[in-house]
């Protein structure tokens, strides 16, 4: 079983993080196939991508400016049997793809999504419920134990066959993030249109494929977490518009009805020790959760007025791999 690594970047100010990303791909215990590296619309970076990362194959995105456009980008030159994909800011245990690939040796699992850890470039925030770690891109608490089933994978850490993206198209242009503009959820619009066509398979957690993402101080504000949840409430409008309220919202229901009050639970329970840190996540929970129901509706309103219309004009692109990006498997960083 081959795989390929897919990563996207769009900006310089993450050069050293992309080189540590880079050079994890090529630590493995388990080789990838292939490492590709995609540019987002920035042309210093492609001319310092492609000079400095010579054992991976660089491309610029093909398509429209985007996180989901430089994905389908990366798939459609892949050349691996599964398409594996990690951040820019984050860097991978050497046993990741050895223990990303473990599940799909069963043919009924389509994909895989592994543990992502904070790497914390500051302070940790104790003060973050730890429900709301998605916020920083990272696994939170809530999710299922390794091997049971996942409505969709966390976008830093996954890995699909390549039949998901020939079967059903790639990434939907217009949930993805834009650079920094944080909208999200184009992984579980994808996971949930291929289980739609194929309800006998299924997408798996493996907590011991891990990565760790990189979360610096600027997204440790109250400005990041209000505008982080208000766009998760908008991303997942535009989802549930393509594939509909029961599916698109089906894990945000469980979370809200199971999760969240458990860890309310630990927060209250830890007001008399830490007064403070717990007031703080006891507010969160709250607050994040009524941002998240007010980005939705607000979504909703929107899309009535002008609907998304689902994108798979380029399921073509994903048929065969690009056999011509052979290359070798190091890297100089």
């Amino acid at each position: 079983m081959s795989v390929s690594v897919v990563i996207c970047a769009y900006t310089m100010d993450r050069w050293d993080a992309l080189g540590a990303a880079v050079q994890s791909c090529f630590d493995q215990t388990l080789k990838p196939s292939d490492v590709i590296v995609v540019i987002d619309h920035n042309d210093d970076l492609l001319q310092r991508a492609t000079h400095e990362f010579a054992g991976a194959v660089v491309l610029p995105n093909r398509f429209g400016k985007g996180l989901s456009a430089a994905r389908n980008t990366g798939i459609a030159a892949a050349r691996g049997d599964v398409i594996a994909f990690l951040d820019d800011d984050a860097y991978a245990e050497p046993e990741w793809l050895e223990q990303l690939i473990v599940p799909l040796h069963d043919p009924l699992v389509a994909g895989v999504g592994g543990w992502v850890v904070p790497h914390w470039e500051g302070r940790m925030a104790a003060w973050l419920p730890e429900t709301f770690y998605w916020i920083i891109g990272c696994s939170y608490r809530g999710l299922p134990a390794s091997n049971a089933r996942l409505r969709n994978p966390i976008g830093a850490n996954m890995a699909m066959r390549r039949q998901v993206f020939t079967s059903v198209g790639g990434f939907t242009s217009g949930i993805g993030r834009i650079g920094q503009v944080p909208l999200g959820c184009e992984e579980t619009e994808l996971c949930i249109r291929y289980a739609i066509e194929n309800p006998e398979e299924r997408f798996v957690l493996a907590r011991e494929a891990v990565v760790h993402h990189r979360v610096p101080p600027s997204r440790l504000t109250w400005h990041y977490f209000w505008t982080r949840c208000w766009a998760e409430g908008l991303s997942k409008a535009a989802v549930s518009s393509l594939v509909g309220s029961d599916s698109g919202l089906s894990a945000e229901r469980r979370h809200i009805t199971r999760s969240l009050p458990r860890d309310l639970g630990r927060s209250l329970l830890s007001l008399p020790r830490h007064p403070r840190t717990a007031s703080a996540r006891t507010v969160l929970i709250f607050a994040g959760t009524a941002l998240a129901l007010a980005g939705l509706l607000r979504g909703r309103l929107a899309l009535r007025r002008t609907p998304l219309e689902p994108d798979q004009s380029r399921l073509e692109i994903f048929q065969a791999p690009a056999e011509e990006n052979a290359g070798p498997c190091s890297v100089a960083i």
